[in-house]
């Protein structure tokens, strides 16, 4: 003999499988587009640089970028510029719009990268100047498998 209302409950539980598949498809969807992932790396890079973990962002960089400086030189200047002249221990950061370019070029002259993406970043310091707000272009391009940090050089 059936219990009454055990097909009730076997609604509301397919209903809930259901529902929580359609949820993790949609994250997934969401996470796997190249846009979502160059936004992150642009928001893990400038984690690590907020935690003064500089030899982290460096291997975030693009191999052109870590050809106009080594890594020693990268976290010696970037910890002596932000944290020594201006006096600050940290900083905030937001990151804006993504937009996508089909093409870029980061300096006159250079092959430009296909499929790169536009990251605006603010960081806002507090030292011993006051409080001061930095604004930044930065562009993601994927490579060896990766998304890749790449700043502007043209003049």
């Amino acid at each position: 003999m059936k219990k009454k209302g055990s097909g009730g409950k076997f609604l509301v539980i397919t209903a809930l499988i259901l529902l929580a598949a359609g949820v993790t498809a949609a994250g997934l969807f969401i996470t796997s587009r190249p846009g979502y992932q160059a936004e992150k790396a642009v928001e893990a890079f400038y984690s690590y640089e907020q935690k003064g973990r500089y030899a982290d962002s460096w291997l975030l960089l693009h191999s052109r970028m870590k050809d106009k400086f080594g890594k020693g030189h990268y976290i010696q200047d970037r910890a002596h510029v932000f944290m020594n002249h201006f006096g600050v221990e940290t900083f905030t950061f937001t990151t804006g719009e993504v937009t996508h370019l089909d093409t870029w070029s980061m300096e006159k002259g250079t092959d430009p990268f296909k499929n790169v993406y536009v990251v605006s970043v603010d960081q806002t310091f507090k030292g011993k100047y006051g409080r001061f707000r930095l604004h930044q272009d930065v562009y993601v391009t994927e490579e060896k498998g990766g998304w890749k940090i790449l700043w502007d050089y043209n003049k």
